[in-house]
């Protein structure tokens, strides 16, 4: 362990351990590493490593010692720092235990909350799917949780986002959240950045009261972009009927058929994004409307035939 590393988490676990807030001169004499005897250095050295733990999540208070010198002090208050007792009962345990393995993400980081909520409590539930991880989206997690906003490169663009949630959808991950320069709610999808996410401070946004990240999602990849929305019409085979609806909501159902299969309204602004969802429903998807959206398709499909 490098001397700054060891020496971050001492001073992560030397602020949470005190009652009372500590000066730097007392930090000094309790930290091993130790900061340097110069002042101007001490101060500094000190300066960043409280900057890298703030941006980590760690909330140093700066508090007065001395009303009358103004001295200033420092600590973590453990109520600020420790996850809450969620209280869950041993059903309301068992039933997250099922969730988490029926569904399984990529690093095994749910069945590790899991354990920090409690422990694993109840059988584990047949794998019903399994979700591929993309680079960077624990950096979305994390800043999702800890109200940060994100820049990020996205198709040759600069992009600035108050990052509101994560959601998965079609097979592909999203952020969603209000984009800073349009001032408009937009969602972006993970695989496609152009390099790493750069998060700034915690604490610096707040979704809107009641806000579902999921929801925002429903009809997107579709409807995020510039263009002009146009309606689409969807026929989908009875196998996949269930799966689209749910995905899109009762509300897109415009027709539903005697043998099972259904027609969905879809508005449709991401061209791009329409050609991917139809695709990924292979042959139980056939768009019946408008004609440029169903040619669009068949000419790009021509095209994939002809380099083949």
């Amino acid at each position: 362990m490098s001397d700054r590393l060891e020496r971050l988490v001492n001073l992560t676990a030397t602020l949470l351990d005190t009652r009372r807030p500590l000066t730097l001169v007392e930090l000094s004499e309790r930290l091993e590493p130790s900061y340097p005897d110069d002042k101007v250095a001490r101060r500094r050295a000190f300066e960043r490593d409280k900057e890298t733990l703030r941006n980590l999540g760690v909330p140093i208070v700066t508090e007065a010692v001395d009303p009358l010198t103004h001295e200033l002090g420092y600590r973590v208050r453990p109520e600020d720092y420790y996850l809450a007792d969620p209280g869950l009962t041993d059903p309301e345990q068992a039933a997250l235990h099922v969730a988490v393995t029926a569904v399984r993400l990529d690093g095994g980081e749910a069945r590790e909350g899991l354990r920090k909520l409690g422990g694993l409590e109840g059988a584990a539930a047949p794998p019903l799917a399994t979700l591929e991880g993309t680079s960077g989206l624990g950096d979305l997690f994390d800043a999702v949780a800890r109200r940060r906003s994100i820049t990020f490169d996205y198709r040759g663009e600069t992009r600035a986002l108050d990052a509101y949630g994560v959601v998965h959808r079609f097979g592909h991950w999203y952020v969603v959240g209000r984009d800073r320069d349009k001032d408009a709610m937009r969602a972006f999808r993970v695989d496609r950045f152009d390099g790493p996410v750069e998060a700034g401070p915690p604490r610096a946004q707040e979704p809107p009261p009641g806000f579902d990240p999921a929801s925002a999602l429903r009809s997107d990849p579709l409807t995020y972009g510039d263009d002009e929305p146009v309606a689409a019409h969807v026929l989908v085979d009875a196998a996949r009927a269930a799966w689209v609806v749910d995905a899109l909501g009762e509300p897109a159902v415009v027709q539903r058929r005697d043998d099972g299969s259904v027609v969905v309204e879809l508005e449709v602004v991401n061209r791009e994004a329409f050609r991917s969802f139809v695709l990924e429903l292979l042959e139980h998807a056939e768009v019946l409307d408008p004609p440029e959206l169903r040619a669009d398709i068949i000419d790009w499909l021509r095209g994939v035939a002809a380099t083949a």
